[in-house]
């Protein structure tokens, strides 16, 4: 499912506000529908991939930005796509998490890593109390940081990565905690 869905929403009276705008919550819904959509056109739906693979569909969090508004009685096309998917497992042990990951695509960055560089050690994290003020430390002392604006990691964290060149070959996660 990794190329586009296109999925039809015709805007509705319930929609709208008195003015005839669409709702800025609605647009979720209509995201929700088109993923939903999408699923049933590979013969999945939410409640199989729950009973099946004892899984759910997360979203952990979502930026929107609105380019225009939709209108009563217009009609839109919704675009779904996914993004990736990895298979994710943490550990704890102490204080200390371990985190496995699977890669399900041949394209992902996991698996292009395993076929390059074989099972085993993808990269290391540390948890910092700034991450912002730590990139530009490590900056000034010359690594090389692969995205310098902290993005949305996994288990509620913002992280960044310094390449591995400047870092003996290991590749490092630095990770805060998104309050």
């Amino acid at each position: 499912m990794h190329e586009n869905f296109y999925h039809s929403v015709k805007v509705y009276y319930e929609d709208t506000d008195a003015g005839g705008v669409v709702y800025y919550a609605n647009y979720l819904k209509y995201l929700e529908r088109a993923r939903t959509e999408a699923l049933t056109t590979i013969g999945l739906s939410n409640l199989q991939i729950k009973e099946k693979f004892g899984a759910l569909i997360i979203v952990k969090s979502c930026n929107i930005e609105y380019k225009k508004s939709a209108h009563l009685e217009d009609q839109l096309i919704i675009r779904s796509f996914v993004k990736s998917v990895t298979k994710t497992s943490f550990f704890m042990n102490g204080p200390n998490k371990i985190e496995l990951l699977e890669a399900t695509n041949p394209e992902s960055p996991i698996a292009k890593f395993i076929e390059k560089k074989g099972e085993g050690i993808h990269h290391i994290a540390f948890e910092v109390d700034d991450i912002e003020k730590e990139v530009k430390r490590l900056v000034n002392e010359g690594f090389v940081v692969l995205n310098e604006i902290p993005k949305k990691g996994a288990d509620n964290k913002l992280v960044v990565f310094l390449h591995p060149k400047t870092t003996n070959g290991v590749l490092i996660e630095l990770c805060q905690e998104i309050i």
